[in-house]
């Protein structure tokens, strides 16, 4: 019996992409928190740069509601202990009040910290 090879680091960037994806539409904050590094930021569409405190605050306030998130696909390159991943997905979520099927191409930039790929920036634009 052969043993399966051992993950790339490619491999282990969009795990901890997809884990993000899955935190945001389970509203987890508690999980975000612990793939985030404690200076991310989320730069939203509008432009706005938003610290990840003030980012989950609104999520359990209900003002970002994650309902689903559909990955189209995804990129990722890798350099050392950095690595960053360009995805393209639909968001369907609740933003202020507004429901919709958000087209997101993001942006995650990943640092190599103690044993996993954490998640320092991210940055939202529409395709």
């Amino acid at each position: 019996m052969s043993t399966p090879p051992a993950p790339t680091d490619h491999d282990e960037v969009i795990r901890a992409f997809r884990a993000y994806l899955q935190a945001m539409t389970d509203g987890d904050t508690g999980t975000l928190d612990d793939l985030l590094d404690s200076g991310f930021t989320l730069t939203h569409i509008t432009g706005y740069v938003q610290p990840k405190v003030e980012w989950f605050a609104q999520m359990r306030a209900g003002q970002f509601v994650y309902h689903a998130i559909r990955e189209n696909d995804v990129t990722v390159e890798t350099e050392g202990d950095a690595a960053r991943l360009v995805g393209r997905v639909v968001a369907d979520a609740t933003v202020y009040g507004t429901h919709a099927d958000w087209r997101l191409r993001l942006t995650i930039d990943y640092a190599w910290q103690g044993d996993a790929w954490t998640a320092h920036r991210a940055v939202a634009t529409t395709w």
